[in-house]
């Protein structure tokens, strides 16, 4: 698998995608918090508002096959998604930590990035790409059904178990 140099690209509302940088990580991790919280989604239930990793993502979209892009507005990270192997399941990537804060929601930057991310996908030769989710995230799982997204049976050990929805999508 290939990593490809992805440059920032302006929106144009004037939002700017781009790779994740270390100096991005904690206003990530603050927004991915605010955002989860807002939806019911607390660190004790398994969501991925626990992850140990939460607050140094930078390092963990370093791998090998992974990447994942910030959406900054006013100089501000205020969403993100990523890519990355979906461990013991060859040629299956998983999309990551896809949340919005509510200020730039139902601008279609939601289909903009998982397209990136697919497209990202398509390029490291993953054959199918996974998720998990929650009932509780309504607009989130319209979006993957439009995507072509099918549930499935969960895949592997992701550490997300109060996410009861698994979905997947052929690339």
């Amino acid at each position: 698998m290939t990593r490809p140099t992805t440059m920032p690209f302006t929106l144009d509302n004037g939002a700017i995608i781009r790779p994740l940088q270390a100096q991005d990580n904690a206003a990530l991790a603050t927004m991915i918090r605010e955002v989860s919280a807002e939806y019911g989604l607390t660190a004790d239930r398994g969501f991925s508002v626990a992850d140990k990793t939460l607050d140094c993502l930078s390092e963990v979209y370093q791998a090998q096959g992974s990447q994942y892009w910030v959406i900054e507005y006013q100089g501000k990270v205020v969403g993100g998604a990523g890519v990355a192997p979906l461990p013991a399941n060859d040629g299956v990537c998983e999309l990551q930590k896809m949340y919005f804060a509510n200020t730039i929601r139902g601008q279609g930057l939601a289909k903009r990035l998982s397209a990136l991310c697919v497209e990202y996908a398509k390029q490291q030769g993953y054959q199918s790409m996974y998720l998990e989710t929650t009932a509780i995230l309504v607009e989130a799982l319209a979006l993957y059904e439009k995507l072509g997204f099918v549930r499935c049976q969960h895949l592997g050990e992701t550490g997300h178990d109060a996410c009861e929805i698994a979905m997947t999508k052929t690339l």
